[in-house]
């Protein structure tokens, strides 16, 4: 007997279906159909008869292409017209069509005659109205079957088009009377060809309360004669038959009971000699009743059970929720939890419009909400039922695949094996197995399927209540001994039946149960040593891409896998039950003696992994897989990414429509599918490369190796990866919380996949703990070897390092600082004897404690570094962050013990380096050289910020600090005692290398000469005051006119006076020189022009002179509102050559040499002021600018004040006398006015004055002669 086949649902709809759809509409309305295919392998048919017309279906099997004479005939179609004929219609590739009618002759009996109405046909009986069509394709030729109602079967000749052979069938059946005169309406045709056997022909013989199939071959005779060679007959049961296939070796029967059940059944007609069919077992509907526990939410347990992946199709969701809410919207295209919102919101309304009494129990409120609830279970329920009944069989007999076609879906029959092949068998059918097909010792056999009887004996008396002790105790993580203990317990208590006494008789008929409990054990364990194969050629990925790829086959592989997982954790939990039991009973004649300690201590630990390996593979196939947005997917990538573990499975966001993806289907389609086709196209000598289109053999093979990859126990961690690659977060947390408290395989692993999982949940102290148990496993599993594969180029450290690495990275990745430095903490107390490990440790936790703001630990972390370079970094990079924050005390007060110098060349080279503006690396460094008490530094380095202010921001706010920088330079100094009380001058420019800092180079390209000996210059406290004083002018003259920052920041005391003087600043300007002693020439010269310009400036002018004139002091001139600004400018001028004397009256020349050079008179005050200094170089003066009338009356003054009259006026103190002391003129320049008079003698008024003058000399000498006398005589 052959095993039965599990019934694989398929509820999803595709485009495929709607061929299949079409299909069962024509099988609906016409019963009279037939199967057939044709030589060609290209096409099979659907050919469904009705009154009076044929309609046929192409369905494509393959896309190879086909040549025109291979494709000749494609179809046959009947016409009726008023000649009664039978119409073959040939379709050609070009599709070109050509019609051959078969026309009724006197000598071969009509085919045709029942299929026209009597009331064309006129005449002729129902005998020969055939009720099942057949084509088949040979040597160019189409041979088509009839099966007619008078129990004969003819066939036809297209290319002929004649009858070539008319067999009764009744020849090879019992026949009766009433057979023979009633019409075989209920009579069925298929065609099955084999290339080695020929064509079969099966007929399905219909009889009241009986039925009959006949297989018979067909024979070619000579002449282009056929006949049947009969090869077998089978007798069916009372079912009613739906539809049934035929294969070259089997025949399959789709059946109704009379209790309008569908039963699957089929036969190796060739084999089976005893007639015995194989049943099918077929998948049950949900069932009805819905346990709601008292701590469970109504409304959450039924939604759970609606919409559990297999119960219910979204078509009868969909038709119970529009008969439920009693509307007329239409629920089309909705996804899996839209709809499930819908049927929340429709059972709530109604629920809500119900409820009449405003109070209510807690108890009476969910007594409510389960009524409701139920009540739209039950509707889908009905629906289900419906939607689910076959309709037809359909049968690939080039793949050997069967289907059952259902409304809007379709079956797959999937292969059982041995172990669920026997659970599954009913009792009369088990008894009735051939032990030798089973195991080759049938001692063995016996005892495997005693222990089955025991099996199902036990799960038959669970109830559906104790079989939840079981479910809850999976789930909730407690032994499943226990539990199988309690159940034993509750099956006793209850045993009505005595089903004790007939398992213990059972069990005194194995004659070993220890070693037949091992077999099934081993039957059912798919843990193995070693992880199978990753890695495969590209060709071989690349040509089986497609093999299983679609949605239909992912989700066959996956339900027959999860209907496997159902069915051996049935068997598991009644041979832990059975065990149990074995244990209680304790009987050594059972037992074998000393094998009971065996049992408990083998067997059970055995069974208890193998139960919770199955539950966990069925929890996963039932649980669904969430819809994951684009931004997480890409956040993901990055986690992957920096571990290092991109080529790992990541999805793209796919919507979920007609029906949920499970996570088992989520991890086939994406990543076992490739490697369980892989791994089988590869294996040499397989028979399954020959056979690799074979259904049977084919998804047999991809489950057995599909288990594997799920099965928890293996080294292999292909699915966890798959989860967490896909973002599948919560399942994965579920899936491993299942997982961990009894495998022992990859717990490592495990424990690195919570962790990531609680990384995303936001819980990183919990991921932290996971990643940590999870190092003690470093090196002793793939997953964790692969993960910790070094870069090129990386420098190899020990495995666990290697770990601590990557994960350090993920944590600072995901930005988690502070888990960042507790486990580089961790990982320092594994590197002792790695310094370079544990140089990058700590500058990791330098780095962190920074970014955290914990400054103290940042600069321990840094003393502690062994590595001098990552120490040099780690305290640049504290100072320029600590700057940043202006967390300046901090950086200060640290004490760098045996880092000092380094800290100072590190603000130093960043003081020099960046904007002066925008950082304060100078006063930084200023304030670390107070701290420690060293003045010097702190002047050298103010005084320096003030002459870099000075050169590079030449603004009002530049020269403000410039000013301050030389005031806190003063100040250091003055702490210092005065021999000490210098520094050193800056280098001119301010040109500095810096570390890393490109050479300077000439013109040519060449790196340019450095000069190797710089002079050194010595600035004293009182350089120092002098630059105060210089910074202090400028910015009094910036804050004056701003136009003159860009010029006065680093300008000259000389260029700076002259600025002053433009800016109208004499004063400050006069302090500046003095301070520098400098001459007051170009004040005076200033002042003098500025005078000028008022003198022969207008308004304008004068009223600009006010605003310069109030800079200076004129708090001692008297102003009026008479006084002009000229004539405050003259005053101005006049204080000053008052104020501030000269040798020579240097600047009372200057001022008459600016003002004679100019043309403009000179003011009497100024006459007068200098005749009392120097009225020789007024004369001077006079004869240089060509004034000779000014200097004829200035020698007739000067002459007369020597005589004596207003001699006070000329600065003369004794007048010339006898008794005075001498005096003199300035002969020479007046011999020089008396000559340029005599030389102009044109000029009449010249003449005059020439002859004035030398009358007043004349007077003059005859004065001076007479007083010369008189002192010679005194002296005498």
């Amino acid at each position: 007997m052959g095993r039965l086949f599990l019934l694989c649902p398929l509820q999803q709809e595709a485009s495929l279906l709607l061929s299949y759809l079409l299909m069962m509409y024509l099988v609906r309305l016409h019963p009279c159909t037939c199967f057939c295919a044709t030589q060609d392998p290209l096409f099979w048919f659907w050919i469904s008869m009705g009154l009076g017309f044929v309609m046929c279906i192409l369905w494509p099997c393959c896309t190879r292409s086909v040549s025109s004479a291979s494709a000749s005939l494609l179809a046959a179609d009947v016409s009726l017209t008023s000649t009664e004929c039978f119409s073959c219609v040939a379709f050609i590739l070009q599709g070109v069509v050509s019609v051959v009618e078969l026309k009724q002759s006197s000598v071969v009996q009509r085919f045709l005659t029942g299929w026209m109405p009597t009331a064309i046909r006129g005449d002729g009986g129902p005998s020969d109205v055939p009720i099942s069509l057949a084509v088949h394709c040979l040597d160019h030729d189409a041979f088509l079957f009839a099966l007619c109602q008078d129990h004969k079967l003819r066939m036809w000749s297209y290319k002929d088009q004649m009858c070539l052979m008319v067999a009764d069938l009744l020849e090879f059946v019992p026949v009766s009377r009433d057979l023979r005169l009633s019409a075989g309406t209920g009579h069925r045709l298929r065609l099955a060809f084999s290339q080695s056997l020929g064509l079969y022909l099966g007929v399905y013989m219909h009889a009241p309360k009986r039925g009959q199939f006949c297989v018979f071959q067909l024979v070619s005779t000579e002449s282009n004669r056929y006949s049947l060679d009969h090869i077998s007959s089978l007798f069916s049961s009372q079912e009613t038959l739906i539809d049934f296939a035929l294969t070259s070796a089997e025949i399959w029967a789709l059946w109704h009971n009379e209790e309008n059940q569908t039963i699957v059944k089929y036969i190796n007609f060739e084999q089976n000699v005893a007639g015995q069919w194989n049943q099918v077992f077929m998948q049950p509907l949900p069932e009805e009743e819905v346990t709601v526990r008292h701590d469970q939410d109504p409304r959450e347990t039924y939604l759970e059970y609606l919409f559990m992946p297999g119960h219910f199709s979204n078509a009868a969701i969909q038709k119970a929720l529009q008969i439920f809410s009693q509307g007329t919207e239409q629920y089309m295209d909705l996804t899996w939890d839209e709809l499930k919102k819908e049927v929340t919101l429709a059972v709530e309304n109604e629920f809500q419009g119900s409820v009449t009494e405003y109070e209510c129990s807690l108890e009476e409120f969910c007594q409510l909400q389960v009524d409701f609830w139920s009540k739209f279970c039950g509707c889908c329920l009905q629906y289900q039922e419906v939607l689910s009944r076959p309709l037809a069989l359909l049968l690939n007999p080039y793949t050997n695949m069967v289907c059952l076609l259902k409304k809007g879906s379709m079956s797959f029959l999937v292969p059982c094996s041995l172990v669920d092949h026997l659970y599954l068998l009913s009792n009369e059918h088990l008894l009735a197995e051939d032990d030798a097909v089973i195991f080759d010792d049938l001692e063995m056999s016996r005892d495997v399927v005693c222990l089955v009887q025991c099996l199902r004996l036990i799960g038959e008396s669970i109830s559906a209540e104790i079989a939840f002790i079981m479910e809850m105790a999976c789930s909730r993580l407690q032994p499943p001994e226990k539990a199988a203990e309690q159940i034993l317990e509750d099956l006793i208590a209850n045993d009505t039946e005595n089903v004790m006494e007939d398992i213990h008789s059972k069990l005194q008929e194995i004659r070993n149960p220890i070693h037949a409990i091992g077999v099934l054990i081993r039957e059912m364990d798919y843990e193995t040593d070693t992880d199978m194969e990753r890695a495969h050629p590209l060709n071989m990925r690349m040509n089986l891409t497609q093999l299983y790829g679609s949605s239909t086959a992912v989700s066959v592989v996956c339900w027959g896998v999860c209907k496997i997982a159902t069915i051996r954790f049935q068997i598991c939990r009644d041979l832990l039950i059975l065990q149990q039991l074995l244990l209680r009973l304790g009987d050594p004649m059972v037992l074998g003696g000393g094998q009971l300690f065996q049992s408990q201590q083998d067997l059970l630990h055995r069974t208890s992994p193998l139960l919770l390996s199955y539950y966990l593979i069925r929890w996963a196939s039932q649980c669904l897989a969430s819809d994951i947005p684009f931004d997480t997917l890409e956040s993901n990538l990055q986690h992957l990414s920096v571990l290092e573990l991109a080529d790992t499975t990541v999805l793209a966001p796919h919507k979920l429509v007609s029906s949920p993806q499970t996570i088992v289907e989520l991890f086939f389609q994406e990543v076992a599918r490739k490697h369980i086709v892989s791994r089988l196209f590869l294996q040499p000598n397989t028979s399954l490369v020959e056979t690799s289109l074979n259904w049977p053999h084919l998804i047999t093979a991809v489950m057995a190796d599909f288990l594997p990859l799920l099965w928890p126990s293996n080294p292999g961690f292909l699915f966890p990866e798959c989860l967490i690659g896909s973002c599948q977060y919560t399942q994965l947390q579920e899936y491993i919380r299942l997982l961990q408290p009894w495998c022992h395989v990859n717990m490592g692993s495990c424990c690195f996949m919570m962790g990531r999982c609680y990384l995303v949940m936001g819980e990183g102290h919990k991921a932290l703990d996971c990643f940590c148990q999870a190092a003690s496993e470093v090196g002793k599993e793939e997953f964790l070897d692969r993960l910790i594969q070094p870069e090129e180029g990386e420098m190899v450290s020990t495995p666990r390092l290697q770990y601590y690495s990557k994960v350090l990275r993920l944590l600072d990745m995901v930005g988690l600082p502070e888990l960042v430095i507790q486990l580089a903490s961790l990982a320092i107390m594994e590197s002792v004897d790695d310094w370079r490990t544990q140089a990058t440790l700590r500058t990791c936790i330098f780095k962190h404690h920074l970014d955290l703001g914990h400054n103290s630990d940042a600069y321990v972390a840094l003393t502690q570094n062994p590595d001098p370079s990552r120490q040099l970094d780690c305290l640049r990079q504290l100072v320029v962050v600590l700057c940043e924050r202006s967390q300046l005390q901090d950086l200060v007060e640290f004490p760098y013990v045996n880092l000092h110098n380094e800290v100072v060349g590190i603000i130093e080279s960043h003081a020099r380096a960046v904007d002066l503006m925008t950082h304060n690396y100078y006063e930084l460094l200023y304030a670390f050289h107070i701290y420690r008490h060293n003045y010097r530094k702190a002047g050298t380095v103010m005084f320096e910020y003030g002459i870099r202010l000075g050169r590079e921001v030449r603004t009002l706010r530049g020269l403000q600090k410039q000013g301050n920088c030389f005031l806190a330079a003063i100040n250091c100094l003055r702490l210092i005692r005065p021999e000490y009380a210098w520094i050193v001058q800056p280098a001119s420019g301010a040109v500095y290398e810096r570390p890393g800092a490109s050479p300077k180079r000439s013109h040519d390209g060449e790196c340019a000469a450095v000069p190797t000996i710089r002079q050194i210059e010595i600035l004293e406290l009182e350089d120092l005051e002098r630059e105060c004083v210089l910074a202090r002018i400028r910015l009094t003259l910036v804050q004056h006119d701003l136009s003159t920052a860009a010029v006065a920041g680093n300008s000259t005391p000389e260029e700076t006076v002259a600025l002053l003087i433009r800016a109208g600043l004499f004063d400050t300007a006069i302090t500046l020189c003095q301070t520098f002693k400098l001459p007051l020439t170009p004040v005076f010269e200033g002042l003098t022009f500025k005078c000028i310009k008022l003198q022969l400036g207008g308004e304008a002018a004068q009223a600009e002179a006010w605003e310069w004139l109030a800079s200076n002091q004129l708090s001692a001139l008297v102003t009026t509102k008479e006084s002009s600004a000229t004539d405050e400018a003259w005053r101005l001028l006049s204080s000053y050559l008052e104020r501030y004397p000269s040798q020579n009256s240097l600047y009372h020349r200057c001022v008459i040499n600016k003002l004679l050079a100019h043309g403009i008179p000179l003011p009497n005050w100024l006459i007068n002021s200098y005749k009392k200094v120097d009225a020789a170089e007024l004369l001077r003066l006079y004869l240089n600018y060509d004034l000779l009338e000014e200097a004829v009356d200035l020698v007739l003054e000067y002459v007369d004040a020597v005589l004596g009259k207003g001699h006070q006026y000329f600065g003369i103190e004794f007048p010339l006398s006898a008794t005075a002391p001498m005096v003199w003129l300035p002969y020479t320049a007046i011999d020089q006015l008396l000559q340029a008079l005599r030389e102009s003698s044109a000029n009449q008024n010249n003449v005059l004055l020439y002859q004035k003058l030398h009358d007043k000399m004349e007077d003059y000498q005859q004065k001076v002669s007479m007083a010369t006398r008189d002192r010679l005589y005194r002296r005498n």
